[in-house]
């Protein structure tokens, strides 16, 4: 399954797709995400959303969920059910798509690096299932579930070690793609 995929992605890598889904990207993380996190506010400082509390203990998952008031709790499980689940999907496409067109050219279509391309996939399944988890946390307050609590520390840094790594396969590809002067590899 995943070696199709991986076939997918290379099909689907064409220059334009690539820089739409990247622009497309940039809207989400640079425009979009910042703008729903400033909501989330309300006028009050130290609030950030769940997703971004790297190595959170349930302790300060469950000050922050206090934090976010009436208002913010259904609003951030709306988010979280909605944009939250619409913007992995960007990214994952993005991601997945761009390590592809510059694995094409900065390896040789044999090269074991090849493979590679579908670490997105690894990041949006992980921020699917932390999604799930924090609406789910959201839905049950007052309700303090130190499980999932536990669970949500385990699935952010899990999603954020797959983005991690897919950055680094994308300068590992732009470096590669580079010394190759961007030439598709045969």
């Amino acid at each position: 399954m995943l070696q199709n995929l991986s076939n997918k992605f290379y099909q689907w890598a064409t220059g334009w797709l690539v820089l739409v889904l990247l622009v497309l990207d940039m809207f989400f993380a640079g425009f979009l995400m910042p703008l729903i996190g400033g909501m989330m506010q309300g006028g009050q400082g130290g609030i950030q959303p769940l997703d971004l509390m790297l190595f959170a203990t349930p302790s300060q998952t469950f000050d922050m969920i206090e934090k976010y008031g009436e208002f913010g709790r259904p609003f951030y499980r709306n988010i979280a059910l909605t944009v939250d689940i619409i913007y992995p999907i960007v990214y994952l496409f993005a991601f997945g798509l761009l390590i592809s067109w510059l694995f094409q050219r900065g390896f040789s279509p044999g090269s074991r690096m090849m493979k590679f391309n579908v670490m997105p996939l690894g990041a949006w399944f992980f921020d699917l299932l932390e999604n799930l988890n924090i609406a789910t946390m959201l839905s049950m307050y007052p309700a303090k579930p130190t499980a999932l609590a536990w669970l949500l520390m385990i699935l952010t840094a899990i999603k954020w070690a797959f983005a991690g790594a897919s950055i680094v396969l994308m300068l590992v590809g732009l470096i590669m793609a580079i010394k190759n002067g961007f030439k598709k590899q045969a």
